[in-house]
């Protein structure tokens, strides 16, 4: 009401010096009222609610936005508030500065409150909507052993036996063993409901003696109970965002982990490699080693050998022409020598064997002699 009753000199100001003002400022004004009109109006509606929460529901007057009046109807109705609020403008007390702002204050715990609830419910729809995905996602993953298990138990022999009787048992007992399975699930799940509402008539129960305590406490308990709620929220609120630091760090410790881990698997595989490589090297040592010695064994001996030939080598003496001479014919005459004396042996066999021939010839004529005519006792 009071801001009404400002409205009007104003309006009688403009009215006079509407001809006498330029256009940059009338639009400069305009301007300035219509941002001073949005404030009362945001400030009016904010009064308008505390003042519908505060008055009983069926007391309530209408609100101008609601009332459905005709243009002349409007202008008689503001011909008339402007007569009165001429007439009582020394009356009207308006709203001091700390009620103002105690209204504002409890329009801002209102908000909060709405805002908390709204995040509440948000939280719950967030969480029925993940329960909701989390159980499709649990039913797919049946459906998918599911098919698989069918595919490899069933599909696989029944392409092998079209059209025979025992692909058709082995269907109908899958079929059956899958109902018995469900079924044996129906009965735990019926189980789990039960015991489910119990516990939930448990909680309600407690919850309800909860309530008939708290309807005994006092306002600054509640007081109490809201600042310690406040706490908590922003203890909550801290922990949700250590929370998210939390995963973000270990989601990079998990792509780190995962670098490492691939270096890892490379770094053993080229170990691997090098421990072959190293067996082979080592094998070839071995082996360089073993002719390494055999080398060292002939290089021996051949020095050996060598210190051998150059000791004789260093001993040898030429002989004398003369004596060289005679020791050849010498030689020359024991090689004709031997020569004879073999011819000779060579004679002597042969005459050797004659006479073996003529005595075994000889011993056989007796043998048979004795033989014809043996002798007399």
């Amino acid at each position: 009401m009071t801001d009404e009753d400002s409205e009007t000199p104003v309006s009688g100001l403009q009215g006079g010096e509407e001809n006498e003002l330029p256009v940059i400022q009338l639009c400069g004004l305009v301007e300035e009222l219509s941002y001073g009109n949005s404030a009362l109006k945001t400030e009016t509606e904010m009064f308008e609610k505390y003042y519908n929460k505060l008055e009983p529901r069926d007391q309530r007057h209408p609100r101008l936005s609601e009332i459905k009046i005709s243009g002349a109807e409007f202008a008689q109705l503001q011909g008339r508030r402007r007569s009165k609020s001429r007439i009582g403008l020394d009356h009207v007390i308006g709203l001091s500065c700390d009620q103002k702002c105690e209204l504002v204050q409890k329009e801002l715990e209102d908000m909060k409150d709405e805002i908390r609830h709204m995040r509440a419910n948000a939280e719950r729809d967030l969480q029925h909507h993940e329960a909701i995905i989390e159980e499709a996602e649990i039913r797919w993953a049946e459906v998918q052993r599911a098919m698989h298990e069918f595919k490899k138990d069933i599909l696989k022999t029944i392409s092998k036996k079209k059209g025979s009787i025992l692909a058709t048992q082995k269907v109908m007992k899958y079929i059956e063993d899958m109902n018995r399975r469900r079924d044996n699930m129906k009965d735990k799940l019926r189980l789990k409901n039960v015991s489910l509402k119990v516990q939930r008539k448990k909680m309600l129960l407690q919850l309800r003696q909860k309530e008939e305590v708290g309807e005994a406490l006092h306002d600054v308990d509640f007081q109490q109970l809201k600042i310690e709620n406040a706490q908590f929220l922003e203890t909550i609120e801290a922990k949700n965002q250590e929370l998210i630091q939390l995963k973000l760090a270990s989601g990079n410790t998990l792509q780190v982990l995962n670098t490492y881990k691939s270096k890892l698997h490379q770094a053993m595989e080229m170990s691997v490699n090098l421990d072959k490589e190293i067996l082979l090297r080592n094998e070839l040592l071995e082996k360089i080693e073993r002719e390494t010695l055999q080398v060292e064994e002939d290089r021996a001996k051949a020095e050996a050998l060598n210190q051998k030939l150059r000791k004789q080598l260093a001993e040898f003496r030429t002989p004398q022409v003369m004596l060289y001479v005679r020791e050849k014919v010498l030689n020359g005459d024991l090689e004709k020598t031997i020569k004879m004396w073999e011819r000779k042996v060579e004679i002597a066999e042969m005459s050797l064997k004659g006479y073996r021939k003529a005595w075994n010839k000889m011993k056989t004529t007796n043998e048979q002699l004795q033989a014809i005519c043996p002798p007399e006792k």
